[in-house]
């Protein structure tokens, strides 16, 4: 069940209006390596769990996109931009086949069981815009 959201009609348009493209370009660049790439990590420095998630897909021969926005002090509102538009409110963000799969001990997770490997060899979900 996705997390609600507040309903167009309780936001004032001229807020949703000003914040509506905040970061547009992050977001794309995102989009655009995920529709590229099988395996994408989206990180920032300094924050270990990143580097779990890299080693995790390292260590089981699995290639990624690597992309790090910033540290914790510097790129917080592209990475804020992020985290809206996907709802996930951590980092890393993985990314499968174009399905946020969720963060470091999610890719462990999914890398045990095999799940993971069987995304990637299964094809790709059709995206919605």
């Amino acid at each position: 069940m996705p997390r609600p959201l507040l309903p167009p009609s309780e936001v004032r348009p001229d807020v949703v209006e000003r914040f509506a493209n905040k970061h547009q370009a992050t977001i794309d660049e995102v989009r655009k390596a995920v529709a590229e790439n099988d395996v994408v990590v989206v990180g920032m420095a300094i924050n270990p769990h990143p580097g779990q998630a890299r080693r995790a897909l390292d260590a089981a021969g699995i290639a990624y996109k690597r992309m790090d926005y910033g540290s914790y002090l510097s790129m917080w509102k592209p990475r804020l931009a992020l985290k809206m538009w996907t709802g996930y409110p951590t980092f890393p963000m993985v990314f499968v086949k174009g399905v946020l799969v969720g963060g470091a001990s999610d890719v462990k997770r999914l890398l045990a069981s095999g799940e993971l490997q069987a995304m990637l060899k299964a094809p790709r979900p059709a995206q919605t815009a």
